[in-house]
């Protein structure tokens, strides 16, 4: 795992985590935005990081990994913590464990339910050739395989595929889909997803409504997964700003 940071440390922090096969690069948009009134901290997860072979462990792993730094580096404390997809996955688990303290999460469309056993290997399959097309970018397997994809995703899953390939997918995908949220803390929760990934997100929401009845949902109309954060950055950068 690597932690990249940006803006003056004694501003507000805010921990950017991506998700499933892209980097924290996606989020370069966003940082560019908030730099100069947080001291972000983006995270590479490992298995996707750009220019270095890696595995990917577990959700749990990549979650200690960045309480041990929070708690080293900067006391214990997160002012603001975004995870997008795999990433918010990470954040669950992160307040599961509550052994740091975040004020406000944002879990964008993260996974908080274990997909029916049966299904979890077919679909962690589908999933590395959904991403493997993303890399060799053929035009039949593109219509095939990217209805709940765009050309922005695209090309970030293109950057790390070569570092940690299909065994990185599968085994990220496997890990998110087999363990189901038992337990949230914090005071300030949000769950975010769009209405064209409703059908998989709208009952990660509403399983969270039932630990965190405070929960905040809020849904973007016409939007994909990962696009808010993709096509409006500066309309997540105020949403941050305005909530921390």
């Amino acid at each position: 795992m690597t932690f990249r940071t940006y803006g003056d440390i004694d501003n507000p922090s805010l921990l950017l985590t991506p998700g499933l096969g892209v980097s924290y690069e996606i989020f370069l948009p966003l940082i560019e935005r908030l730099k100069d009134r947080f001291h972000i901290i983006a995270v590479g997860i490992d298995g996707f990081l750009i220019g270095k072979e890696s595995a990917f462990t577990s959700v749990d792993d990549q979650a200690g990994q960045i309480i041990q730094y929070v708690q080293r580096n900067l006391s214990g404390h997160l002012d603001a913590s975004y995870g997008l997809s795999l990433g918010g996955k990470i954040l669950s688990r992160i307040l599961e464990r509550n052994e740091i303290v975040i004020a406000h999460a944002i879990m964008d469309a993260a996974p908080l339910l274990p997909l029916p056993k049966w299904s979890v290997d077919p679909l962690r399959y589908y999933q590395s050739l959904n991403v493997w097309t993303c890399y060799h970018w053929t035009g039949f397997w593109k219509w095939v395989f990217h209805s709940h994809y765009f050309d922005v995703l695209l090309d970030e899953c293109k950057k790390v595929w070569p570092y940690g390939r299909g065994k990185a997918v599968r085994d990220g995908y496997k890990d998110v889909y087999t363990h189901k949220l038992e337990y949230i803390h914090g005071d300030d929760i949000h769950y975010w997803y769009g209405t064209k990934e409703a059908f998989v997100a709208k009952p990660q929401a509403e399983h969270l409504l039932t630990l965190c009845p405070d929960a905040h949902i809020e849904v973007f109309h016409k939007m994909n997964h990962g696009q808010f954060l993709v096509d409006h950055p500066e309309m997540v950068a105020r949403r941050i700003i305005d909530m921390v």
